[in-house]
């Protein structure tokens, strides 16, 4: 068993834990199992290195950002290999992701150079009013097993690219992503000190460690709901900024008048991105009277000719799950809605062998009240319930905690931005089964977060406005 860390990772403890395969549970390697001593060490080297870094002239930071992505393309195969490994990804999907995560690191090379101010006079006439932008310091970014490239450049990008010093905590189940894109950045020219990975079984101890120090001034979360309320809460402590991306329920219109056939392949990229596990995933799907029995029987079919195996054969559409509880709770919401008068279309059972495997599952005449229509499912499964009137739709789509994105199928482009504007949702998708685009703001109202990533507003995530009143 190899212990593997990067450059930038701390290596002071002699602790490791284990990386499993999803797809066969078998050990891949092994990796330093940071505690909060450590974490102290990754604060002050963030703090010893962010002056330096700050002072940097705008177009050195996003050279080094540049020369990342460069690098990050060169290896999409092997990078997209080694989520395949941990995360279990389909190569199709990994590979995807790569080149999605490695986006991030271009958008952001090319905003670092465009962090603007302002001056004017103020309406009296008195004084000149002097704006400019500042970086927040030391942050701490913390990124999700679900996509492990992505969630990680969508934060060390716009952070680095400001000029401020990072400290990464990647989830546990897949670690090695992080110390990957670490070791990049790294040979990109990245200093010493400005980011480090800290890879841990012990995630709460070492974070609110993080978060105890003065130094650090920012924390930037990706995540369950029910944990982002807890580091929100730890966070206040000490007042930090904050950007949470949280947990999604995304409703799946699909209006009488819709193209169906745009439908279904919009579905299935909303649904079956990850294997449906995204916060962005469909996880319920909300289709007028008149078409449901079409759109559900086609959904079925499409969805159970998917190949589902271990994701180290290209030939593979839909890997494993990440692990035995995520499937567990999988197969409770489908056993509720079925026990509630559910039809399964296709799927429906977890299969038996080795590997967190579930089968793409289709449900139709799921009912309001079932769980799968409340609850995050995280899992290739679509819960398909009818609608009879856009009022109706309109409010089962907003009838959450929740709101990320929301998806959105008509033909009428009037009927679609009317209805949009009236979804409670920071991303809407209309006529598309995918949202994500480094150029745009990604986040969610309600309880799916607080800020943005991505474009020019995640840029701002990590700036602080400096006002100066003065005379000339």
């Amino acid at each position: 068993m190899t212990i593997l860390s990067a450059d930038r990772a701390v290596t002071g403890t002699a602790k490791a834990f284990a990386v499993l395969n999803p797809a066969d549970e078998s050990v891949i390697a092994a990796v330093a199992d940071h505690g909060p001593d450590d974490a102290d060490r990754a604060v002050a080297a963030a703090s010893e290195a962010a002056g330096a870094w700050a002072a940097r002239p705008a177009r050195e930071r996003a050279a080094v950002l540049l020369r990342a992505f460069d690098i990050m393309m060169q290896r999409q195969r092997e990078l997209a290999d080694l989520i395949s490994r941990e995360n279990g990804k389909s190569h199709a999907d990994a590979m995807g992701e790569v080149a999605y995560a490695a986006e991030y690191f271009r958008w952001y090379a090319e905003e670092a150079v465009r962090v603007r101010g302002e001056l004017f006079d103020n309406p009296a006439g008195t004084s000149k009013v002097l704006v400019s932008h500042e970086p927040i310091g030391v942050c701490v970014l913390v990124t999700p097993w679900n996509f492990p490239a992505a969630m990680a450049t969508r934060k060390i990008g716009p952070a680095l690219a400001v000029g401020c010093t990072a400290i990464l905590k990647p989830a546990a189940e897949t670690p090695l992503t992080a110390l990957a894109i670490a070791e990049i950045l790294a040979e990109a020219g990245l200093p010493e000190g400005v980011l480090t990975v800290l890879t841990t079984r012990s995630a709460s101890a070492v974070v609110d460690r993080l978060l105890s120090h003065d130094s650090v001034r920012m924390l930037s979360f990706t995540g369950s709901t029910e944990v982002g309320r807890h580091l929100l809460e730890r966070a206040s402590h000490r007042v930090l900024r904050t950007a949470m991306e949280l947990g999604g329920n995304a409703p799946f219109l699909v209006l009488r008048d819709a193209d169906l056939d745009a439908a279904l392949e919009g579905a299935m990229i909303a649904k079956m991105r990850n294997g449906g596990q995204a916060c962005t995933a469909a996880n319920r799907f909300f289709v007028h009277e008149s078409v449901v029995e079409r759109f559900a029987s086609e959904l079925a079919t499409r969805m159970g000719a998917l190949t589902v195996g271990d994701a180290a054969d290209a030939s593979v559409d839909v890997g494993p799950l990440i692990n035995e509880a995520g499937r567990r709770k999988v197969q409770e919401l489908v056993d509720d809605a079925v026990a509630r008068g559910a039809r399964v279309l296709t799927g429906g059972s977890t299969p038996d062998g080795a590997g967190y495997f579930y089968p793409p599952t289709v449900l139709v005449d799921v009912p309001r009240d079932a769980r799968i229509l409340h609850e995050e499912v995280f899992g290739p499964v679509a819960p398909i319930a009818a609608f009879s009137t856009e009022e109706d739709a309109i409010g089962v789509a907003n009838d959450t905690i929740h709101g990320l994105v929301s998806y959105l199928y008509t033909e009428d482009l009037r009927r679609g931005l009317a209805l949009a504007a009236r979804l409670e949702a920071g991303m809407v998708a209309l006529n598309r089964g995918l949202v994500s685009d480094p150029a745009a703001p990604f986040g969610g109202v309600k309880e799916s977060g607080l800020g943005r990533e991505g474009s020019t507003e995640g840029l701002h995530e990590y700036l602080e406005t400096k006002y100066v009143a003065t005379n000339w």
